[in-house]
């Protein structure tokens, strides 16, 4: 795997000099874009909006439109913001990582330690295993200030992404059921209803389904024929009364 990130994890005054590596990758197939009338590829292509003629990649600049014009950033600009923080993970506390809802997480890294770092990077990531608990910094990744959360995963220190509070949507304008009344009898089912579907958290038991059916179908075609598709029917309640429903599922065996 190739680094994408080279910089340090700031422990107090201990820095840790690490590189980050991608921790996800898509499951999901690369489709391309083609002309219906001749199979070619799309190009997607930078255009300037005046002259309408494509603009080289090396000649592209960012900017900011403030009033009435735009002010140009470069690469120093962007230093210069907070040069700290764009080299160095500073450690500002330590949490509960279950105190973080999951609506905040965004992407994970692995973290690897340079040589000189190894010692230090080996008491953390004991330290935050022992502590049961999960470091909460933040960095600089491609211009951008990014809250993160610090935590171990089979003696890797992995980096994940998270949202900051301004990021989430207010829930205000979404309609809640807190007032709608549950009566005991459908609490009841629908607590051994839970209790039945209920097991040990194994992620290796979820596959992208979807993208392996699609590829099945991809296969057949390019063999000039077709793939059977399995047809999923969803199962409907004999009743339209809540409890019956509940009752009717807490009967179906689980994967039935």
């Amino acid at each position: 795997m190739r680094s994408i990130w080279k910089g340090s994890i700031g422990f107090g005054l201990v820095n840790i000099p690490v590189k980050l590596f991608s921790g996800v990758e898509n499951s999901h197939l690369d489709l391309d874009m083609l002309d219906e009338r001749d199979h070619e590829k799309i190009r997607f292509m930078r255009v300037n909006e005046k002259t309408h003629k494509e603009v080289p990649f090396d000649k592209i600049v960012k900017g900011y439109f403030l009033k009435d014009r735009y002010i140009i950033l470069d690469k120093h600009d962007f230093e210069e913001a907070s040069p700290e923080k764009t080299k160095i993970i500073e450690l500002e506390n330590f949490v509960d990582i279950e105190a973080i809802n999951p609506i905040y997480y965004e992407t994970s890294y692995y973290s690897e330690p340079e040589k000189q770092g190894r010692k230090a990077y080996a008491l953390l990531l004991k330290a935050l295993v022992k502590s049961k608990k999960a470091g909460v910094a933040r960095f600089v990744l491609r211009n951008t200030e990014n809250l993160c959360v610090i935590h171990p995963m089979d003696d890797v220190i992995v980096i994940t992404k998270i949202r900051f509070q301004q990021e989430i949507r207010s829930l205000s304008e979404i309609n809640k059921v807190g007032d709608i009344n549950i009566t005991k009898k459908e609490m009841d089912v629908g607590l051994a209803l839970i209790k039945q579907y209920s097991s040990s958290f194994d992620l290796g038991a979820f596959k992208d389904e979807y993208s392996d059916e699609l590829l099945k179908i991809i296969k057949a075609k390019a063999k000039g024929k077709r793939a059977t598709v399995k047809k999923m029917k969803p199962q409907k309640a004999v009743s339209d009364d809540l409890y019956d429903q509940l009752m009717e599922s807490l009967g179906t065996k689980k994967g039935a």
